[in-house]
């Protein structure tokens, strides 16, 4: 039995995930218009990224909604981890195998891929659910608090990195290990109050909505997203740090 999605989420969730691929869609283009090359080799680049962003999304919504995740009992396999997983595999894939899309990557201006993360403070609606008595405070809390502050401490160290403020690496390197733990405890805690192998906690109430369309959205397209955005910041401070330590050495 599927829990009853209130109206409320349902055009929530309709205006959020537009603006989350519009987000993604603009970084992709903006990376495009500023990187290096023939301009049909990096218009092909940009084009096959939005191409696979727009097919990942319309993917997840067919199976989201679907509810081909949805688990009814404590033995269900949860296959939602697949939709978690693979787009991540996919992504990762891409930026070691294309040099293309490494270049593409590697010219967004990194202040943009950290202000991005500023749909985040969408996660708000965890706590408004769980104020509504659809979701269990164990998932709920942490989830929501963790997702609005990361979102709003996207944007001021996005400002700090803009204007090459003094502390701005090792705050974007702390904003960036506080938004992965936030999402680590949401996916644990989704996991563990939701029906499945893994669950232990919220018996009374167990937490349904997660693997409902179209809340499930958020663990099949917004959390794997925010992940990707993290992973590219960390790579890139990375390179950061190795072609400095080149120039030092040369």
């Amino acid at each position: 039995m599927t829990p009853e999605i209130p109206a409320y989420l349902v055009t929530f969730e309709s205006a959020v995930r537009p603006f989350v691929a519009a987000i993604a869609l603009l970084l992709i283009w903006t990376g495009a218009f500023r990187m290096e090359g023939p301009a049909q080799s990096r218009y092909v680049t940009a084009g096959a990224l939005s191409a696979t962003l727009i097919g990942w999304l319309a993917i997840a919504q067919y199976i989201g909604s679907a509810n081909m995740y949805f688990a009814k009992t404590d033995t269900a396999v949860p296959t939602i981890a697949l939709g978690l997983t693979i787009p991540l595999i996919v992504a990762a894939a891409g930026l070691r195998l294309s040099a293309a899309i490494a270049r593409l990557v590697s010219a967004i201006p990194l202040h943009w891929i950290v202000a991005a993360q500023v749909y985040r403070v969408a996660g708000g609606i965890f706590l408004v659910l769980w104020a509504d008595g659809r979701l269990p405070w164990q998932f709920a809390l942490p989830a929501g608090i963790g997702d609005v502050a990361t979102g709003l401490l996207a944007v001021v160290v996005a400002a700090r990195l803009a204007r090459n403020a003094p502390g701005a690496i090792s705050a974007v390197y702390a904003w960036c290990l506080f938004g992965i733990a936030d999402l680590v405890v949401a996916l644990t805690m989704g996991a563990m109050t939701s029906p499945g192998r893994p669950h232990l906690l919220a018996f009374d109430a167990p937490n349904l909505l997660i693997t409902s369309y179209p809340l499930v959205m958020i663990p099949t397209f917004a959390v794997p997203l925010a992940l990707m955005l993290h992973g590219i910041v960390l790579w890139r401070l990375r390179r950061q740090t190795a072609a400095k330590g080149r120039l030092a050495a040369a």
